[in-house]
């Protein structure tokens, strides 16, 4: 177990050079602009995990070491984020993971999306006068908690492709647990800074001092609650967490919480994990593999990508504004599209083929000007569309995490877990925080009479930005598989690390460097920075409306597979790691 408790960012590690930051003209093409030249991507032979914090990393490897699978990797990693990461992502929580199988050389999407409860009604946001509650009023306490699926989906990728038992997937989490991790200056300022964590006596007891004061970054953090829910869960499995003792602590704190929920028992038991078909479209000589609905991720990114297929990228470089005003644009178009048709597809149906359509995106492409930003723009009509839809009013808060592995075999994993906001709802069970996912839908079921595709209904699970990515070489191997945390921006932060990788031959690491960018359809967001003043410049010079981006970053992991092994990157705007063997 002593290993597991090792912290090791990249012991045996061969390093690659990082690059510059520089102020480019307008469609210069130079050096990348990158926000932190002093990270370094990791070069390893065969196997690379990549996740959000060194305890987690290390899990992994240990995993991989005794002979485990992607999978097996993945279960320990987020079996450890439950402990060192609990305001991003946990076992109370849910999660998209996409898997690449090498020997069969298919992209398998696994959904373990938190759902609503049988009892919501498409009114669950709305109070007493018929307008939404705020959004903080929502946020904290039972009301909005989903039936968490990641464990389910966990348990379901790990029956079809785990090669170790599931009880050793939990042990390092387990000791870990009961000796204690560092708490990181990151979960430290989260702790600090959070107004109603500490109303739970649970969390109050195990992240502050006597005074209410969040425990000093350093503090050993042991959380002996969830080292015993993690060794019920290692004896019975994943259905521990569904029906039984837990399932009952989860139902009673939820429906004794403040704001209480709906949920009981019986959704507890009732929740599967499902296994999908990724959405999967052309990108000039590759193949990008993403989640499709309830995720709007993978359709927006296969959207964006579709639209810049029709411009030259790779002759602009990373460094000219020119080529980020296309990816604005084409993000613009792509969330426009996603806020009117894009929820869970087994209640709403969802015109994926359409969206995707080579002609569709074309159209949309040729109204994108390489001169001027066009402004706030309506949605599409994409073949196969339901009309009569109200736009969404959703919002998602940026708390979630990512990881990616890749074992001996070639088989890898994307998966991006989250709670949703900071700590979920604010209610700890049994050592964990529950989710505050249900805050994903639409407060409002209508909007100027017409029905929003992603309102609350019973049992739907509600409409998510993650976007976990595998991208396909030419001969159908892997190329790279990334992810990022980051709400609705996931979406973004992941095309800008595709582009740098794909159209500008940048690695991992140098491509997550580089300055954060996108268009939600209205301001241009863009992340504050020397390398990126010059861009902002040029584009509020395109009339772009320019914002500073705020709230947490970006946190990107990337692995991509090249000549004689693999090269992996970490976002150094958080704490992740990568290691290797």
């Amino acid at each position: 177990m002593g290993g597991w408790r090792r912290w090791v960012i990249a012991a045996g590690a061969v390093l690659l050079p990082a690059v510059a930051a520089v102020a480019p003209p307008l469609h210069a093409a130079g050096p990348a602009p990158t926000v932190a030249p002093e990270r370094m991507a990791v070069f390893a032979r065969s196997t690379m995990v990549a996740a959000a914090h060194p305890a987690a990393v290390a899990a992994g490897r240990a995993i991989l070491r005794a002979g485990g699978s992607a999978v097996d990797a993945a279960v320990a990693v987020q079996m450890v984020l439950t402990l060192v990461e609990p305001q991003s992502s946990g076992i109370g929580g849910g999660a998209f993971m996409l898997h690449w199988s090498a020997a069969t050389r298919t992209v398998t999407a696994f959904d373990g999306r938190e759902a609503a409860p049988a009892a919501a009604t498409p009114e669950l946001f709305l109070g007493p006068d018929g307008r939404p509650l705020p959004f903080p009023v929502a946020v904290v306490g039972g009301l909005s908690v989903g039936v968490p699926g990641a464990v389910r989906m966990l348990d379901l990728a790990h029956r079809r492709h785990g090669r170790l038992p599931w009880a050793e997937l939990l042990a390092p989490a387990i000791a870990l647990a009961e000796a204690g991790v560092p708490i990181s200056p990151r979960l430290h300022e989260a702790l600090a800074e959070d107004p109603a964590l500490r109303d739970d006596p649970a969390a109050a007891r195990l992240y502050y001092g006597p005074g209410g004061a969040a425990k000093p970054a350093g503090t050993p953090l042991a959380n002996p609650e969830l080292a015993d829910t993690l060794r019920i869960l290692a004896r019975e499995g994943a259905d521990a967490l569904y029906a039984g003792p837990i399932a009952a602590d989860i139902v009673a704190a939820v429906q004794g919480a403040r704001r209480p929920g709906r949920m009981t028992t019986d959704d507890l038991a009732a929740y599967r994990a499902k296994e999908r078909e990724p959405v999967c479209a052309p990108y000039r000589r590759w193949r990008v593999c993403g989640m499709g609905p309830p995720s709007s991720g993978g359709i927006a990114i296969a959207q964006a990508l579709g639209m810049l297929e029709r411009f030259d990228l790779p002759a602009l470089g990373p460094a000219a504004p020119a080529a980020w005003h296309l990816v604005a644009e084409a993000s613009r178009l792509a969330f426009a599209d996603r806020d009117r048709y894009v929820a869970d597809g087994d209640l709403v149906p969802v015109p994926v083929a359409g969206l995707l359509d080579r002609a569709y995106l074309a159209g949309r492409a040729a109204g994108i000007r390489p001169d001027a930003a066009a402004g706030r723009v309506p949605a599409g009509d994409p073949p196969g569309r339901r009309a009569g839809l109200g736009a969404d009013d959703s919002r998602e808060i940026p708390a979630t995490s990512h990881l990616v592995v890749v074992d001996a075999a070639g088989d890898a994993v994307s998966m991006t877990t989250s709670i949703e906001g900071a700590f979920g709802a604010h209610v700890m069970v049994r050592g964990f925080l529950l989710n505050n996912q249900l805050t994903d839908f639409s407060f409002r079921p209508e909007v100027e009479g017409r029905p929003v595709a992603n309102r609350v209904e019973a049992g739907k699970r509600p409409r998510s930005s993650m976007s976990p990515t595998i991208v396909l070489d030419a001969d159908g191997r892997l190329a790279l598989a990334a992810g990022s945390p980051g709400g609705p921006r996931i979406i973004g932060y992941v095309l800008k690390a595709l582009l740098g990788v794909l159209d500008w031959g940048l690695d991992p690491q140098q491509a997550i460097d580089l300055p954060n960018l996108l268009n939600r359809n209205g301001a241009t967001e863009i992340e504050a920075a020397p390398a990126s003043a010059a861009i902002a410049d040029a584009l509020r010079g395109l009339g772009h409306a320019v914002q500073t981006m705020t709230g947490p970053p970006s946190g990107l992991q990337a692995v991509q597979v090249v000549k004689g092994g693999l090269v992996g990157g970490t976002d150094p705007r958080r704490e992740g790691a990568v290691l290797g063997d």
